[in-house]
């Protein structure tokens, strides 16, 4: 029984969450959005600052906004704050604290006769969030400016569908003036929202997998951060059933702190011999550092 509670601790960590960074009721039944002092915050995961219930800011939105400002040159906050979290936990926001990680995760779960785990072009599509972060969150915004030298939010503008449905359909659905404003650029959004949704019933995660720009930077930070995957060497049996269950398709044995692992836990729960462990500060054994067995050592002293 204890066993059953732990695996199904994450789904209401992630719910939880949702409703916590989208707390501001009163403005999904107003259509106004909440302008307190929290808002300045970021919060970790990728949660639209335009959704009605949003009590903090995204990372990658106050990003942009902050990059494409006229009055500002570097945004020492946010970049400081993505740097923190992702040294602390790394992708661990993403499997745990990332409403529309969540969302998707829920949308999966949908029947479908036959889900796609992997295809041909699966890894080289992974580098496609880190030329999204690079072109539409930092180059774009700096650079494509108007005449007095002010940026756009170019991945929340033109490809975000965390945006869209968090943000984009409450405020059109609760604001009968925006509804005349609705244009190509609207249109365009729903339909990559559409279609990822699709996806997300085929596969898990797409847009984490391929498109998240908040998940490239957490990924990036992985190998380095304080909260690591270990795999103990002398219990591994190598059965190959952590990586037959991991869902972003990642193997804990060659690579336990991959880019892609978003700290699900799944490959711990499926281990039969208990070798996976998760959390900070995790030890590597000195034969793994340093390819020496000590007892061995020890007996030849």
């Amino acid at each position: 029984m204890a066993k059953q509670k732990r695996r199904n601790l994450r789904p209401w960590v992630q719910g939880i969450w949702t409703v916590v960074t989208n707390s501001y009721l009163v403005g999904f039944w107003q259509g106004k959005l909440y302008r307190g002092p929290i808002k300045n915050l970021c919060v970790p995961g990728l949660n639209c600052y335009s959704c009605p219930g949003a009590v903090g800011s995204c990372p990658i939105g106050a990003l942009q906004a902050v990059i494409g400002s006229r009055d500002y040159h570097f945004a020492f906050y946010v970049v400081g704050f993505l740097m923190a979290v992702g040294a602390i936990c790394g992708r661990f926001v993403c499997g745990w604290l990332c409403p529309f990680g969540w969302i998707q995760e829920l949308i999966h779960k949908i029947p479908f006769p036959k889900k796609i785990r992997s295809f041909r072009w699966d890894k080289p599509l992974r580098f496609l969030k880190y030329g999204i972060l690079v072109v539409f969150v930092i180059l774009l915004p700096l650079f494509l400016v108007d005449f007095i030298g002010q940026g756009e939010p170019f991945f929340c503008k033109l490809i975000c569908p965390a945006g869209t449905l968090e943000g984009g359909i409450p405020m059109v659905l609760l604001n009968e003036p925006l509804r005349a404003t609705i244009g190509w650029l609207y249109t365009w959004k729903m339909a990559i929202l559409a279609v990822l949704i699709f996806l997300s019933i085929l596969t898990y995660r797409p847009f984490c997998k391929y498109l998240c720009p908040l998940g490239a930077v957490y990924g990036l930070a992985n190998p380095v951060s304080f909260y690591k995957l270990r795999v103990d060497e002398e219990k591994c049996i190598h059965c190959g059933k952590c990586a037959k269950v991991c869902p972003m398709q990642v193997d804990p044995v060659k690579s336990p702190n991959a880019l892609e692992c978003i700290r699900c836990g799944e490959c711990k729960k499926a281990c039969p011999t208990g070798a996976i462990s998760m959390g900070f500060g995790a030890r590597v054994s000195a034969k793994k550092m340093i390819g020496i067995d000590l007892p061995e050592m020890e007996k030849k002293s």
